[in-house]
């Protein structure tokens, strides 16, 4: 039986019509008494990057903010974060952003402490499968097809790990999002946005071209809008690599 998919509109206009050109992963906090939730990602808009936040009651927005960032975003092609939160308390929050040119920004602590390496030019979208108290770890495909994991070390300055999971294939989805699978393996959704047609893979533990890959089939549903927000919890844990 193919696998099934939608959308999920948890607030509307909560950003101008056709305004947000990319989003990192939307933090989601529910209420366990009252089942209010309060929304938090950071945006593109036109040049500019912004932070966001709003809160919910009864499914209305009663209460939102939008903090212009700083501009030099419209040639930035992909934007995440990645918070992670250990149980003796340690956390820590990193922003990534991809130009146009191929060089991968970092900033630390929200949006602090900037570093950069160039040589990801090739990259048409990132998936975070793995966040822990020493590294972050991406799943890319390129355009020419091949799928990479970038594992980026929290140290400075930044020296990403490349490593070649699949030498091809993997050339039309312009969007990959990731969510855990088990204990140390991946959910792996990848949207083709000039079908609208989106495909589910599970994805075993990352280790380069011996990583097991499973397709679960094309989703049913057609993807059609040109923006999707990733909801996730504030404390989701992922280990794919």
């Amino acid at each position: 039986m193919p696998p099934t998919g939608g959308t999920y509109v948890l607030a509307k206009d909560v950003f101008p019509d056709g305004q947000v050109r990319l989003s990192s992963a939307a933090s989601v906090y529910v209420d366990p008494d009252y089942g209010d939730a309060e929304v938090s990602s950071e945006v593109v808009m036109g040049d500019a990057a912004y932070d966001s936040a709003y809160r919910m009651e009864g499914g209305q927005v009663v209460e939102g903010s939008l903090r212009r960032v700083g501009g030099g975003w419209a040639s930035f092609t992909a934007l995440e974060k990645s918070y992670y939160q250990a149980s003796d308390g340690f956390r820590r929050t990193e922003i990534y952003g991809l130009r146009g040119d191929g060089t991968l920004f970092r900033w630390e602590g929200g949006w602090q402490h900037k570093t950069s390496a160039p040589g990801f030019a090739a990259v048409k979208s990132m998936a975070l499968i793995s966040k822990t108290r020493t590294y972050d770890t991406f799943l890319a495909n390129t355009r020419g097809g091949a799928l990479y994991t970038i594992h980026i070390p929290t140290t400075s300055p930044m020296k990403p790990v490349v490593r070649l999971v699949r030498r091809s294939t993997w050339q039309n989805f312009e969007t990959m999002v990731a969510a855990k699978c088990g204990q140390y393996g991946t959910l792996l959704f990848g949207l083709d946005k000039q079908t609208g047609k989106g495909h589910l893979y599970a994805v075993g533990h990352a280790n380069g071209l011996a990583t097991v890959i499973q397709s679960r089939g094309e989703v049913t549903t057609i993807f059609t809008d040109p923006v999707y927000f990733h909801m996730t919890r504030l404390d989701e844990q992922l280990f794919g690599e």
